[in-house]
């Protein structure tokens, strides 16, 4: 299975790797260019024990690839995993701006979406709900795929 998920830090890193390893070919995505060279050279931004090897394994075997471009990760995929960061909001809150871009991003491009899933607790069905309604215009005029 081809999978996408969104964003290289703790959440994201991890679930890719562990995804990859479990034999699925995994796309992960990120912004941060610098991070996504450092990635392909085998330097892990974060600490978590084993990762170093679930990653270089995963990606050296082309079960793990690496990118900062959404739309190319998107080609063949069907399910994606939303890890990007939810900092405080003015009122505490997890400010879900980052998280609802690219599932905006996602609903926008993907030719078919099976699965979209965030990693935050703070991405509430009601938040997620708001967002699909005001999608539903677009969603009416896509193919159904799945």
């Amino acid at each position: 299975m081809n999978l996408t998920v969104v964003g290289t830090g703790y959440v994201g890193l991890v679930t890719g790797a562990c995804f990859a390893e479990m034999g699925n070919t995994v796309t992960c995505v990120d912004v941060d260019a610098a991070k996504i060279a450092k990635l392909k050279e085998g330097i892990i931004p974060i600490y978590e024990p084993g990762l170093d090897a679930l990653v270089t394994t995963n990606y050296r075997e082309g079960r793990l690839r690496f990118s900062t471009s959404l739309e190319e990760a998107m080609d063949g995929s069907g399910v994606y995993f939303i890890a990007v960061g939810t900092p405080p909001g003015e009122d505490g809150s997890a400010d879900l701006q980052y998280v609802l871009a690219v599932a905006r991003q996602i609903v926008d491009e993907a030719s078919c979406a099976r699965v979209l899933a965030s990693h935050d607790e703070g991405v509430s069905r009601a938040s997620y709900a708001a967002f699909l309604r005001e999608q539903e215009g677009l969603k009416a005029r896509r193919p159904r795929c799945c």
